[in-house]
């Protein structure tokens, strides 16, 4: 469990192919690995993944093609978001993050908005019903909150729902949030709470 408050950056430093999935190692020694054990899990923009290999300044994970074939971003090197999982007891700054991305959304529009930054992503369509306005969000594992959202071309080919984010200087400066273009592709995981409310709706109401 996590609460998409990314702790550190960090870099994928190789790619190994393992039959049909990966294996990556992440330098990251501004994470503190000294308490990192295998097996531990660590998100890495946005996606938990599980510890096989720790040294002093960083460690490997195993990606399976059903995770590469769900996520953007694990699949070569680059800079990526990187947060331990949290600790009963801990404060949770963000929300409740499980690590399980939902899809992938494309970015619609990143432009500077006053001191802040405007953040615009296309979801696709069947996560719509869970993005609500003033709700959460973790894109590539930053907690983040829906300012507006609407949903575009329904019925369509192209529909998909558009979500606008405010992004304030901080996340900017600590995240690779700052690096997106539009076009890019972001791994998305929906609040937790509406999945389970989703679920718990007797099917007449869920449509």
């Amino acid at each position: 469990m996590f609460t998409g408050i990314v702790e550190t950056t960090g870099r994928i430093a190789a790619v190994e192919p393992l039959g049909f999935g990966r294996r990556l190692t992440i330098e990251a020694p501004a994470l503190g690995l000294d308490d990192v054990q295998v097996g531990d899990s660590i998100a890495i923009n946005g996606a938990c993944m599980t510890v096989t290999a720790r040294s002093a300044r960083s460690f490997s994970i195993d990606v399976s093609a059903e995770s590469l074939s769900k996520t953007a971003g694990l699949d070569a090197m680059g800079e990526v978001n990187l947060e331990k999982a949290m600790r009963f007891g801990d404060r949770v700054d963000g929300h409740l993050v499980s690590g399980h991305v939902d899809g992938t959304g494309i970015v619609h529009a990143m432009a500077p908005h006053g001191e802040s930054w405007s953040f615009v992503i296309d979801a696709p369509v069947e996560l719509a019903k869970y993005l609500a306005y003033k709700g959460s969000v973790a894109v590539n594992g930053v907690s983040l909150t829906v300012n507006r959202v609407e949903d575009l071309q329904p019925g369509t080919a192209q529909a998909c729902c558009r979500v606008w984010i405010n992004l304030i200087p901080h996340t900017i400066e600590v995240t690779t949030l700052r690096d997106l273009k539009p076009g890019d592709r972001v791994n998305l995981e929906v609040d937790m709470i509406a999945r389970y409310l989703e679920r718990m709706l007797p099917a007449a109401l869920r449509g």
